[in-house]
């Protein structure tokens, strides 16, 4: 029979599990607007975590180590960043003319290259209101990026603010960065060898999602932007920061940029152009990725093609640019935690093979 000391001790009980709810909702709250510093803090953190290790090895100085790894990433990352993003804003406009003329030469009747094919299509389709159609769009898109533009420059101080939170984690992320491991370990409720795996996994999509992804994917940008500025075409920045976003899709890569540049530069007459950017974009470009990818990456994902696109898209969709690792992440996380499910008593076997 129940008697008033176990009324009250669940009555107790009810009201402490209503308070823990409550005081993490505030604390939630309070965070919210800081998610996105608290997950990059936490992605470079763990990328450059070797760096650290090795100086703190050397130092032996857990303070200056942090302070300096945290310099680091400032100027690898940073200062490389800021002037792409002011190279980008200078030429937007003018990007969006280049393509108008460039698509308006490739729906010439008149033109030698494509005019037969062009007067062949005309026969069939109104390709007056296609060129209309694709100017209002292209016209459309420059407004939009000239009003994402000035909307970014306008709010250059919470961007700046917000970067300096985040070199201000990264630099307590670094200094105790096994503490707070140990923490997150301890509030995961599985076994310890479960929880190190899940832990472990954490660390291999992140590594593997910023070697095999974001490093390969800039190096691609990078040669593609060079060969665009030594080629004399115009935007060369821009259609560099393209292919770097193009390689971070999976299915999608820098040839969907490279391709219409050396078509522009054929209908152009620049056939020379044309062929050295095409065999710089087969023998240069497109092998990038097949040489430094094993490498940098191997099997250390272990997660398929096909489930990395659509954690991809789906990541950028849900948490926006950080999406780009941290869908990667998320599926990683959820497959870890179903393989514990299955099987309580033994650690998360791998997840999904290629």
């Amino acid at each position: 029979m129940e008697t008033n000391t176990d009324r009250r001790e669940q009555a107790r009980r009810l009201i402490l599990a209503a308070a823990v709810v409550a005081a993490f909702y505030l604390c939630w709250l309070m965070l919210r607007p800081f998610v996105d510093v608290l997950l990059w803090a936490g992605v470079l953190t763990l990328t450059f975590n070797p760096v650290h290790r090795r100086l703190l090895a050397r130092t032996n100085r857990p303070n200056l180590s942090a302070g300096l790894t945290t310099l680091f990433v400032i100027v690898a990352i940073g200062v490389p960043m800021g002037l792409v993003t002011w190279a980008v804003v200078r030429e937007i406009t003018p990007t969006v003319g280049l393509l108008q003329t460039a698509i308006g030469q490739l729906l010439d009747p008149e033109s030698e290259l494509t005019g037969p094919t062009m007067r062949w299509l005309g026969q069939h389709v109104d390709l007056e209101q296609i060129r209309h159609q694709i100017s209002e769009q292209l016209q459309a898109l420059g407004l939009q990026l000239a009003n994402t533009t000035l909307g970014v420059l306008g709010d250059v101080l919470g961007l700046v603010v917000r970067a300096l939170f985040v070199v201000f984690v990264m630099f307590y992320l670094f200094r105790d960065g096994r503490t707070v491991r140990d923490a997150l370990a301890g509030a995961i409720p599985l076994q310890d060898l479960q929880t190190r795996e899940v832990l472990r996994r954490i660390g291999e999509v992140v590594d593997a999602s910023v070697n095999g992804v974001l490093v390969i994917a800039t190096l691609q940008g990078v040669l593609g932007g060079l060969a665009f500025a030594v080629l004399g075409v115009p935007s060369a920045v821009i259609w560099g920061v393209a292919m770097i976003f193009l390689s971070l899709i999976p299915l999608a890569g820098a040839f969907v940029v490279w391709i219409p540049a050396a078509i522009y530069l054929v209908v152009s007459g620049a056939w020379i152009k044309a062929i050295l950017l095409a065999l710089w974009g087969i023998f240069v470009i497109s092998l990038v990725d097949n040489f430094l990818r094993p490498r940098l990456v191997g099997k250390r994902a272990k997660l398929h093609e096909l489930f990395i696109f659509f954690a991809v898209l789906g990541g950028l969709q849900v948490f926006g640019l950080i999406g780009l690792v941290l869908g990667p992440v998320v599926l990683a996380i959820a497959l870890s935690l179903f393989e514990a499910f299955r099987h309580p008593a033994d650690a998360p076997a791998p997840a999904v093979g290629r």
